[in-house]
């Protein structure tokens, strides 16, 4: 019997699109949140092929298995030798609620609370790369510096010259930069060559070279910022090491500049930041660093007065089994018996987090959420878009910060004495994908300081009305529905 060749195609390609839909309601489920699920076997059914290959590249959000047993060695570590880090206040006098957040930050991310801390807030932009280069010009042991993003330019040319003299004094420089997010900057190689050039050890975060048997999901990406010298004082928070515009000639044509937010911080939490550095250091390089870029809690700066910071340093990332900041964030929002204030420049919530803020607002509490009014990413910029309207109708009060400035800073503060700040968004991405690090902070005068830089953007921001909302055009809310469906494919 002869079977036309374009009948027996079509036959073939029917069975093998059914069998598609069939084998992917049994494997994509699995261990995912249902929206994420929803989303992949919309895709999946829609466009079964592409779907599929999408499937294929970034569906599976765990790193390969030495990389996650490296974390699990490490956590072991950092379990055993915790009491290193510990050095607390009286903890009776912390509210119960505070106790079983902290208990839980300890149980996920392995580090400890530690009272007798001090931080600062710095905003400024270049002021903060120049604080940080004026420290390691005071280095006399080790400098370790993690970035997301690093580039040689006329903004951080200061600090590429203070590693330089650092090195010429014998201190070692080691520093950690994400592979894509780096790479992809028009001057990296520019940057590479210097950093060789001056002699500062340097390795890729999360490298994508598959030909060198360095593969993982692509988009699993390393976000974390932080300095740290001699173990005394480290800096943190939601800035790159690079200009203002990022280098990009499209920021530039548009005249976009990011507006940030960096901690510095002293007292035993400089321990707990670096131990997130010596974790990642190992994790890609295999190089323990504990006996030669360690230093003691017994042999750093405690501040005794009554002002000082209990802190708390909550790693998270595709090597934790949990999704460490967002269990965070939820207790500290659920707790809230006043006021939430939350800043990020990409708010795409899963579904516990915007039940976790409309409930604060149900329950009374002033809830106010910054972002920026303009985007520097379209479909992050048009799913964040689609949660505005219930938040308003919520009462949570929304404030766009002005162009061309994207708002970058990462932080939020709950009732008078609780914040945090960190790299992490408040989205799937940052609560799942990225590897971030936040720090918890307990501490009137911190939380002062918080509540003065939310006023500066108060002050320059425009306040978002459900009335304003509903003038949107329909064509922009059309795009952000569709934003907010890719949004959730995990």
């Amino acid at each position: 019997m002869n079977i036309d060749p374009a009948v027996l195609t079509t036959v073939l390609l029917v069975i093998a699109d059914w069998t598609i839909r069939i084998v992917a309601l049994f494997i994509v489920p699995k261990d995912r949140k249902p929206t994420a699920a929803m989303a992949w076997l919309l895709a999946i059914f829609l466009i079964p092929f592409i779907g599929v290959l999408m499937y294929l590249l970034i569906g599976n959000a765990k790193l390969p298995k030495k990389r996650r047993e490296r974390q699990k060695e490490i956590d072991g570590l950092i379990a055993a030798n915790v009491h290193a880090h510990d050095y607390t206040v009286d903890r009776s006098a912390w509210p119960a609620w505070f106790t079983s957040i902290v208990r839980q930050n300890r149980i996920l991310g392995a580090l400890p609370a530690s009272g007798g801390n001090r931080a600062e807030l710095i905003g400024d932009y270049q002021q903060s790369i120049d604080r940080m280069a004026a420290e390691i010009d005071t280095a006399e042991r080790f400098v370790n510096v993690e970035f997301f993003i690093v580039a040689w330019d006329d903004t951080t040319r200061g600090f590429f010259a203070a590693m330089e003299r650092a090195v010429q004094r014998g201190v070692k420089v080691r520093l950690l930069m994400d592979y894509i997010a780096s790479a992809k900057v028009p001057i990296h190689k520019e940057s590479i060559a210097e950093l060789d050039r001056i002699g500062v050890e340097w390795h890729y975060l999360l490298p994508v070279k598959p030909f060198k048997g360095q593969f993982q999901r692509p988009d699993l990406r390393n976000h974390r910022k932080l300095v740290v010298v001699d173990g005394q004082v480290a800096y943190t928070g939601s800035q790159n090491l690079i200009s203002r515009d990022y280098d990009s000639p499209k920021n530039q044509k548009r005249g976009l500049k990011w507006q940030e937010l960096v901690t510095r911080v002293t007292g035993p939490t400089v321990a707990a930041i670096n131990t997130v550095f010596l974790s990642d250091w190992y994790a890609e390089t295999g190089e323990n660093l504990h006996e030669t870029a360690h230093v003691p809690v017994a042999e750093v700066d405690v501040d005794p007065s009554p002002d000082a910071l209990v802190c708390q340093i909550v790693p998270s990332g595709p090597s934790f089994d949990e999704e460490n900041n967002l269990r965070m964030f939820l207790g500290l929002v659920n707790a809230a018996q006043e006021k939430v204030i939350i800043t990020s420049p990409y708010f795409v919530p899963d579904e516990a987090m915007m039940y976790a803020i409309t409930s604060a607002k149900f329950r009374g509490l002033d809830v106010q959420l910054f972002v920026s009014e303009i985007g520097d990413q379209g479909m992050v910029w048009h799913a964040q878009r689609s949660y505005y309207e219930p938040l308003l109708r919520a009462g949570v009060r929304i404030f766009l910060y002005p162009g061309p400035f994207i708002l970058h800073s990462k932080h939020m503060s709950i009732d008078d004495d609780i914040a945090f700040i960190g790299s992490s968004n408040m989205d799937i991405r940052s609560f799942l994908l990225n590897f971030e690090i936040s720090m918890l902070v307990r501490g009137e005068s911190f939380v002062r300081d918080m509540r003065e830089v939310e006023e500066g953007y108060r002050a320059v921001s425009r306040e978002l009305t459900l009335d304003d909302w509903l003038r949107e055009p329909a064509k922009a809310k059309f795009l952000d529905g569709v934003a907010r469906l890719t949004s959730a494919l995990e």
